[in-house]
């Protein structure tokens, strides 16, 4: 995989609708987008998934930039790379940076794809061609998370996801389930409890929820292994989860029954591809989560979801539930609660070069000789 050139665009668009948790609300997003092309010409293209503040991970959009600059591109360019796959252990001796880590990594599988003219799903061992479309609802009050469900529930979405915290959990759970008493609902908590809670979160079984998603800390496994034998409600793991070995001892702990794979979470596609597999060998359900994205993380979400064991609608939406316009072509729909898996070679989405120069605000070029 001769490269001659890295471009880097830094770009900033605003969110359509403010996502709130009770971390932060992010009504500006803020990403890097990777562009490697190879002697030939052709372009793979990766996306930086961190959020400009550490409220998610401890990366931001900062420090990707000063890893990727300063440390992971100077460091590749010396070595050889012969498939997408060798990025993430040639950049193993780096410690953490993930997100860092996967953007650039999509790129070059992105890339491989498109070398070897298939489809990015073809490459990962992809099968479905439409996979189920979830969303997420960021919202500050029951009204408005009700409103938001409705709409999202016209345009045909299979599963929603909400934010809960001590302070809103039963009332927001319990209205919701008065006015929508079957919908696919889960609940995203973001490490706001711990095993004091356990009778709150114990509250929760009678909602039908289809899994409750990182109750408590990002960093623990063992205390979720706890909490998983006193509830009915199935524990979802997605910030616990940043390597293969993270997923391994989850399931060994049984700290889990569903683990959220998030392809900037774990530092590349290929990470990712392995957690799937893991569990879909140890019959552990898996679904794919998002990051407020652009287009070139959404289409890399796309192909990853088309493997098998993606059975639970992920959190890819539409472009239009977060921009105005979207910096890759088409952009992606919702089309009576799927979204269509590209066939066309690599990711299947071209960039829109004119809205990538709009919303633009810094760039850099590495040069290989």
């Amino acid at each position: 995989m001769r490269l001659t050139a890295i471009n880097f665009y830094v770009i900033h668009m605003p969110l359509v609708t403010p996502f709130s948790t009770h971390l932060e609300t992010v009504k500006n997003r803020e990403s890097i987008i990777i562009e490697i092309i190879d002697q030939d010409g052709r372009k793979g293209y990766g996306e930086v998934v961190a959020f400009s503040s550490p409220w998610y991970t401890e990366e931001t959009v900062k420090t990707c930039y000063h890893m990727l600059t300063d440390f992971f591109i100077p460091f590749l360019m010396k070595k050889e790379i012969r498939e997408a796959k060798d990025i993430y252990p040639l950049l193993s001796n780096f410690k953490g940076n993930p997100m860092a880590k996967a953007g650039l990594e999509m790129a070059f599988w992105d890339l491989q794809a498109k070398q070897m003219n298939i489809s990015l799903s073809k490459l990962l061992g992809g099968t479905a061609s439409t996979i189920p479309a979830g969303v997420v609802v960021g919202a500050k009050s029951i009204e408005e998370t009700l409103e938001q469900i409705e709409q999202h529930l016209l345009n045909g979405y299979q599963r929603v996801k909400i934010k809960i915290s001590p302070e809103n959990d039963l009332k927001l759970v319990s209205a919701i389930r008065k006015v929508y008493p079957h919908l696919s609902l889960m609940a995203d908590a973001n490490s706001a409890y711990t095993l004091r809670d356990m009778d709150r979160l114990k509250a929760l079984d009678e909602y039908g929820l289809l899994m409750i998603e990182q109750p408590l800390d990002a960093n623990d496994i063992i205390h979720h292994a706890t909490l998983q034998k006193e509830l009915q409600t199935p524990i979802c793991l997605d910030e616990s989860i940043v390597t293969f070995q993270d997923a391994k001892h989850a399931i060994q702990l049984g700290s889990c029954q569903v683990i959220n794979i998030k392809i900037g979470r774990v530092g590349g596609v290929w990470t990712a591809k392995q957690i799937h597999d893991l569990c879909l060998e140890k019959n552990l359900e898996v679904w794919c989560g998002g990051m407020l994205e652009f287009g070139v993380s959404r289409a890399h979400n796309i192909a990853l979801a088309s493997l098998p064991g993606f059975t639970i609608p992920g959190d890819i939406s539409s472009s239009n539930r977060y921009w105005t316009e979207d910096i890759t072509l088409p952009e992606v729909k919702v089309e009576k609660g799927s979204i269509s898996v590209p066939s066309g070679t690599g990711i299947g989405f071209e960039i829109n070069e004119n809205r990538l120069k709009q919303v633009t605000v810094a760039t850099e070029r590495f040069s290989f000789s």
